[in-house]
């Protein structure tokens, strides 16, 4: 079955995949509090009043993490927002819910990088079809100071999570991310990519969540590595200026581009608070922003902000 032809078998089990969402953000949030020693994250149960909810977790102020948060959400509704069908306009006027766990990771230190990831059920119900079910998620990072064996690890595991479920699942999957996480208005990709899809029903139910919940438990595999090796690393105002004017291109591509920003936003039933806990505690816009030319500055986009196929390097 194509990615754009909607599943419509009805042999899916929802209450596994919120199970598996909620034990998933357990895992990540316990696994990154190994590695920050001052502080620990909060969580916050929420509920709207046709049953769904969700509970959002932050973790601000840590001597590692500067703001994090790790959330799951699982919303209904009635009418599918404008976002979710652009590409589906037989679906317009379906009931849904959606479900997923959604994080962001904003390291103090400006060599660390930020890093991305959420994985999602969503489902449409419309009189007259059987329930319509698509999968997505993926995970990205974004370095302010590049290293090349930060990027291959970071490849190497994006590769590992997909591939076992379809050959040429990474490459596919590797480009989306480079399209999707992109910058029109800059020019530039918002980081080094690493894993993108949706709409993804190829298979039965049982293969796509198994595939799901890979990329789910490949996170911290990815990303803890490379923050323990980055979080002591010394640093400069300037550096740390720098980071604050990257984190201004995070912060754009959140509130101009992102999917799922505009689906919490538009259906009305996300948690606001807990939509924008994704965007950064401190961030810097300067007019007319340069770095300096051949600078380490400059290096992040004209070396590691560029498309690049990162296991060859290995």
């Amino acid at each position: 079955m194509s990615a754009s032809s909607p599943a419509t078998v009805t042999n899916f089990d929802v209450q596994a995949v919120k199970d598996y969402l909620l034990s998933l953000q357990d895992h990540i949030c316990s696994t990154l509090e190994t590695v920050e020693p001052t502080a620990r994250f909060k969580e916050d149960a929420w509920d709207r009043p046709n049953g769904g909810g969700g509970r959002t977790r932050v973790i601000a102020g840590g001597e590692v993490i500067e703001k994090g948060g790790v959330n799951f959400s699982h919303v209904m509704g009635d009418n599918l927002p404008p976002s979710a069908t652009v590409d589906r306009p037989e679906l317009a006027g379906g009931r849904f819910e959606a479900m997923g766990v959604s994080l962001v990771i904003h390291p103090n230190n400006p060599m660390a990088p930020t890093s991305h990831a959420n994985v999602r059920l969503f489902i449409v119900y419309k009189d007259g079809m059987a329930p319509v079910w698509w999968f997505g998620g993926g995970f990205d990072l974004t370095p302010y100071y590049g290293f090349d064996e930060d990027c291959i690890h970071w490849h190497q595991a994006s590769y590992d999570a997909v591939e076992p479920f379809g050959e040429g699942y990474y490459s596919r999957f590797k480009k989306w991310c480079d399209e999707y996480f992109y910058l029109k208005h800059r020019g530039e990709p918002r980081g080094v990519g690493g894993l993108f899809y949706d709409d993804f029903n190829e298979g039965s139910f049982e293969h796509c969540f198994g595939m799901m919940q890979s990329v789910g438990n490949t996170f911290t595999k990815a990303y803890l590595p490379i923050l323990e090796r980055r979080k002591d690393l010394p640093f400069t105002e300037q550096q740390r200026d720098f980071q604050l004017h990257r984190r201004g291109r995070y912060v754009e591509f959140n509130l101009v581009f992102d999917r799922g920003t505009h689906f919490g936003l538009q259906s009305g039933l996300g948690r606001t608070e807990s939509i924008l806990m994704s965007l950064p505690p401190e961030v810097r816009w300067t007019y007319e922003y340069q770095v300096e030319v051949g600078s380490e500055e400059a290096k992040l986009t004209e070396y590691y902000l560029t498309s690049k196929d990162w296991l060859i390097a290995r």
